[in-house]
């Protein structure tokens, strides 16, 4: 039987690496627009919630609020059920 282990150490973060220049504005929307999809979900998973059935916008709003994420858009919002869906 495996046993997780708790670490009483604060997580550190990880060192922000500059985005590459030169890309068109959309690929820099996208990109952000993925990274703050894919910290919604991992929230959501964290909180109990593995069907995106019981991910509605509403929920996912309420998570970023409590988060300190900017309120996504339904565009979000659907990226982070795919996620869900997809992601299990």
């Amino acid at each position: 039987m495996a046993v997780a282990t708790l670490t009483t150490k604060p997580l550190i973060p990880l060192q922000k690496k500059p985005l590459p220049a030169g890309q068109p504005r959309e690929w820099y929307v996208s990109h952000n627009r993925r990274l703050k999809a894919m910290r919604l979900a991992i929230a959501l998973l964290d909180a109990g919630v593995y069907h995106p059935a019981t991910a509605d916008n509403r929920r996912i709003r309420d998570v970023a609020e409590r988060t300190g994420l900017h309120v996504p858009s339904d565009t979000t919002c659907r990226m982070v059920r795919a996620l869900i869906r997809y992601g299990r």
